[in-house]
């Protein structure tokens, strides 16, 4: 099955206090089908609201042709007050390539957009980063100096011709600037001051562009130029982020607001750690911090580990213990409450019904398994009790790494109990998965076969399917057996207190690999690709082999360290 491409759309409206007209542009947003509306994130002192939605670009781009008219018609620029800097009643509409799409057709799309606003809707319309139609209009502060005010007299001018539309000023809806670019985390850090020339000075020590330099004094000095008349600048400590100091009266303070352009190159924790040293040697102190938007689990999950990491404590903990962490840490939810299940994109994009069984509770998952229903079976249980054996060696790994003397182990049962963590994710997803798999083999038996046609299409289907319902139970064997290097290590350096537990979960990993091998082998009878079925009962076998072996050992090891010999 081919995957679908998926693009995130992340448009700017100039409207972020009457929540009528935000509703209404939203609305016309969750008009179209195939679009999810993810976010809807507004500003009373900037006086915008950011939104997110994701889905195939086609509905996507209808959507946010929808969403830029609707904005358009409620919207009006000449009456227009707000903190952060815009242009129009819809100042930017970003699209991001999120899968199995490139960057090349998200902004072959963004033009397709660009195109049908300019023509139908008589905005001026400008493209930027990826979508840009000249290397000076990549960047879109350039494209937004002068703001709304300023648009007029701009598009006077030969060098400022829209990219799509007429040059022709629209004083209620102003220009709109779309594009495509990479995810862009908006980032305000709250520091303890009300002085917008102060968080101005700490986002120019920040920032990639930096300040420009002066003589003597760097505030009211005279600028430097170079040879070519072009003001010298001063760097900042940060790749790939803008910033500038404002001031939130909505929340009596002032903030450094940065676009983390690229996070592989600065992370958010990096991005914080900056504005704390910046602040701290300006005699201020940052408090919080708040994300405009949302953002990947990526970036919560490596912010909770930096701070983990500082205090020399274990960093394998489960995702949601990482992201409880990133949130304190970083002070999220100071001015308002962080809620990880709105604010991080693939907690909103995970369908309820694709993790059936990991959302229930103990007793109900019990039930589950024990009703008149054939799904769940052994083949989840397996990857549940596979799930369970990580998550006895992740914890004896996390309990050594905070033993009283041991300071100097903590990275080395660190580095164990991320590798448990990790296997034990891996586990959960296919406990819903197996159940997947079987359901997919008895939606294929249920296909039409009248004609010869739906014959082969119903043939092809029902082979798809028990291929894939072998591979699951084979998925569970293989991580099942790197489950116990780590029981071993545990058994051999972690707390003896904790002996038995990794012993029980050496128990556990060989009953849910040699479960799993029963699921493969009860599929396997259906499928006829039988040079496959032999490389997998081979494979079965092997690892199996390896499993009993592996098992008698920790508990041999076990029983010594308990007799003390």
């Amino acid at each position: 099955m081919t995957a679908k491409p998926l693009i995130e759309c992340v448009p700017n409206f100039s409207e972020g206090r009457d929540m009528g007209v935000i509703k209404q542009i939203t609305d016309a947003i969750e008009s179209v089908e195939g679009v999810k509306l993810l976010d809807v994130d507004p500003g009373k002192a900037t006086n915008r609201t950011v939104v997110t939605f994701v889905g195939e670009p086609g509905p996507v781009i209808d959507a946010a042709f929808l969403a830029i008219q609707k904005a358009a018609e409620l919207i009006d620029m000449r009456g227009h007050k707000g903190e952060h800097p815009r242009m129009g009643s819809t100042d930017v509409c970003p699209l991001i390539p999120i899968a199995n799409i490139s960057m090349e057709e998200t902004a072959r799309w963004a033009h397709q957009l660009g195109q049908r606003v300019g023509a139908e809707l008589g905005i001026p319309v400008f493209m930027y980063e990826a979508a840009a139609t000249r290397p000076e209009r990549k960047n879109l502060a350039t494209i937004r100096a002068g703001e709304y005010e300023g648009l007029a007299e701009k598009l006077k001018q030969p060098d400022w011709q829209p990219d799509y539309g007429t040059p022709k000023f629209n004083p209620g809806a102003g220009a709109t600037v779309i594009g495509a670019r990479d995810f862009l985390v908006a980032y305000n850090v709250n520091l303890n001051t009300t002085s917008e020339r102060r968080a101005n000075s700490v986002a120019f020590d920040v920032r990639e562009q930096g300040r420009v330099k002066r003589k003597g004094d760097p505030i009211t000095g005279e600028i430097e130029h170079d040879e070519q008349g072009e003001p010298i600048r001063i760097p900042g400590m940060l790749k790939a982020v803008k910033a500038i100091g404002w001031y939130i009266a909505e929340y009596g303070i002032a903030q450094v607001s940065m676009n983390l352009t690229d996070i592989q190159i600065t992370t958010l924790h990096a991005a914080f750690e900056a504005c704390c040293e910046s602040s701290a040697n300006r005699g201020m102190r940052v408090t919080g911090s708040e994300i405009v938007g949302m953002v990947p689990k990526k970036v919560l999950l490596d912010a909770g580990r930096h701070f983990l990491h500082k205090q020399q404590r274990s960093l394998g903990v489960s995702e949601e213990e990482l992201i409880k962490i990133a949130v304190r840490s970083l002070g999220l939810d100071e001015l308002s409450p962080f809620d990880p299940r709105k604010k991080v994109i693939e907690y909103q994009l995970e369908d309820a019904a694709n993790q059936r069984l990991v959302q229930m509770n103990l007793r109900e998952f019990a039930n589950e398994t024990a009703s008149e229903s054939v799904a769940p079976g052994g083949g989840s249980i397996s990857a549940y009790v596979g799930a369970l054996a990580a998550s006895l060696g992740a914890m004896v790994a996390n309990l050594s790494s905070h033993k009283r003397g041991w300071d100097d182990k903590w990275e080395f049962f660190s580095e164990w109990a991320e590798r448990g963590q990790t296997l034990k994710d891996d586990l959960l997803h296919l406990v819903d998965e197996d159940t997947r798999a079987f359901n997919a083999i008895l939606e294929a038996f249920r296909m039409p076969k009248e004609t010869d046609a739906e014959k082969a299409a119903r043939k092809a289907a029902i082979q798809a399917a028990t291929r894939y319902a072998i591979d699951v139970p084979f998925k569970v064997m293989e991580l099942c057996s790197q489950i116990f290097p780590l029981l071993k290590a545990m058994v051999e350096e972690g707390n003896p207190n904790s002996v038995t537990d990794a012993a029980v979960g050496a128990l556990c990993a060989r009953a849910a690999l040699r479960g799993a091998m029963l699921n493969v082998q009860v599929n396997s009878s259906g499928l006829h690709d039988k040079d496959y079925i032999a490389h997998i009962l081979e494979r079965c076998a092997s690892l199996q082999k390896a499993a009993d072996s592996m098992e008698s050992e920790i508990i041999e090891l076990s029983q010594q360290k308990l007799s003390g010999s």
